[in-house]
């Protein structure tokens, strides 16, 4: 069995004496696993690094197998994201996330694309501009895995006026008059998760953003498969407060 697809690089580990066994977030195959054998060469080490996308061919006798994967670069971050303290965070929490919350050999090709689009923003921009992106792509991961925030009308009164809050267990949107008294006890919705097209959110909405997206992905993704939220992913608070 084989199949040929893009893929961003996620993590590499030794096996043997030259080989590496590669995770990688694939276009149409989800998060897959394979052996590279000669992956610790002074030649092929350079293309296996995180964040990197490559154009990749698996080989297995039988579907569930390890398999063997060929690469040849596609489109090289790595060096990039690897200079900057604050892109380095970006790539690492990525990283963690996709291999903490995905499940393997399942597609997610939205995840991709988008995971995509995030790490050159990572590369190009400052965390303020990618850091609200990062949050859309964590909201977007949780649709894909079933578990998308409503943020469409109220849980309370049906209406769609005034959504500023979303409520921590339901993932549903509530206005402005549904919250009443319950309002302390709501994340804020912040406006750029929303349709909002401002393209550099407050601080303060980043934050709120990553504090709902990472509370619906440890209660309803990592926990229920004994996991808690990867060190990276919570690494990146510390960014929003350097850039108030």
């Amino acid at each position: 069995m084989e199949w040929s697809d893009s893929a961003i690089v996620l993590a590499t580990r030794p096996h043997g004496e030259n080989g590496v066994i590669m995770e990688l977030l694939t276009r149409e195959h989800g998060r897959h696993m394979g052996l590279v054998h000669g992956g610790t060469s002074r030649r092929t080490r350079p293309t296996l690094q995180p964040g990197n996308t490559l154009d990749v061919h698996w080989r297995g006798r039988l579907a569930e197998h390890l398999g063997s994967y060929t690469a040849e670069l596609a489109t090289a971050r790595a060096g990039s994201l690897m200079e900057g303290r604050d892109s380095l965070k970006g790539l690492n929490a990525f990283t963690a996330i996709c291999g903490a919350a995905l499940p393997e050999r399942q597609s997610y090709p939205p995840v991709f694309v988008v995971g995509e689009i995030l790490l050159d923003a990572m590369m190009a921009s400052a965390p303020s501009h990618w850091l609200p992106l990062y949050a859309r792509w964590e909201a977007g991961l949780l649709e894909a895995l079933g578990f998308g925030l409503d943020l469409g009308e109220c849980a309370a009164t049906g209406s769609t006026d005034e959504l500023i809050y979303v409520s921590p267990r339901s993932g549903r949107a509530v206005s402005k008059a549904g919250a009443g008294i319950y309002a302390s006890r709501l994340f804020k919705l912040p406006a750029f998760l929303n349709g909002d097209a401002a393209s550099d959110p407050m601080p303060a909405e980043t934050l709120e953003a990553l504090r709902m997206t990472g509370h619906f992905l440890l209660e309803r993704v990592l926990e229920p498969n004994g996991a808690a939220m990867p060190q990276a992913r919570i690494r990146l608070d510390s960014l929003i407060a350097e850039s108030r």
